[in-house]
């Protein structure tokens, strides 16, 4: 029925939106309906639709809820429908800025205080590899870079969070590098945020690491809008290149 397939999609939209979080219930079969002028029967279909695409997973004597972002499976842990859902939402690429960028300051400063001889080799190892890379294909030595600093920061918490979302993450270094690098100004910003950052973690000065981490992600989220703006087309990778 396309009345249950324009359904199923707005309540896809309703995720991507917000309006239903990663694993919240699902409201009750006659409050979409109600919800959504439509039949029970409608909401029905819609539902089992998108459970059949793994967009919402259904609980013996508990109710739907919306799936997870990152599959549980050990094996794939970057492979939920979900997570390919929010890829394709315009919108993401920002969303997921904004998370780098209070994350990755707190994980800069932490990394900045509490980084072992072995971190900083590591994250001087990630910054070589990334320096000497070609900017135009320098994506993964990027994502690296900042990884280390991530895993430097010896908050479990903060590094199981960012690797859950790592595909995601990597996505928006690598619209970066499409968008931002070719730009021979915004490029020569970019190389000297990295190298500033870079410096505060070996210097051990916290609130410094955190302010140009901080200001580096901003940056790039900034830059981006600004060049949609002007009219251009953002270049959004795709997941499976990922």
């Amino acid at each position: 029925m396309a009345i249950a397939q324009e359904i199923s999609f707005r309540l896809e939209q309703l995720i991507l939106d917000g309006g239903l979080a990663p694993e919240q219930k699902m409201p009750s079969e006659r409050q979409l309906a109600t919800r959504l002028g439509v039949s029970r029967a409608v909401i029905r279909e819609a539902l089992h639709e998108l459970q059949g695409r793994g967009v919402i997973e259904t609980r013996h004597g508990k109710g739907s809820f919306v799936s997870q972002i990152v599959s549980t499976n050990e094996e794939h842990t970057d492979d939920g429908p979900l997570l390919h859902m929010f890829n394709g939402h315009p919108r993401t690429l920002y969303d997921l800025l904004e998370v780098r960028e209070q994350l990755e300051g707190q994980a800069a400063y932490l990394a900045a205080k509490r980084a072992t001889p072995q971190d900083l080799h590591r994250i001087t190892k990630a910054f070589s590899k990334l320096d000497q890379t070609d900017p135009l294909t320098n994506a993964k030595p990027d994502h690296n870079f900042h990884q280390a600093i991530v895993e430097a920061s010896h908050n479990p918490v903060l590094v199981h969070v960012l690797n859950g979302l790592k595909n995601l993450m990597l996505l928006t270094v690598q619209a970066s590098v499409a968008n931002l690098n070719p730009r021979e100004e915004m490029r020569n910003k970019i190389t000297t945020q990295h190298r500033r950052l870079y410096q505060a973690i070996m210097a051990r000065k916290p609130e410094s690491a955190k302010r140009l981490a901080t200001a580096h992600v901003r940056f790039v989220n900034e830059s981006m809008k600004e060049i949609e703006r002007q009219g251009t087309k953002i270049i959004r990778v795709s997941l499976d290149r990922a």
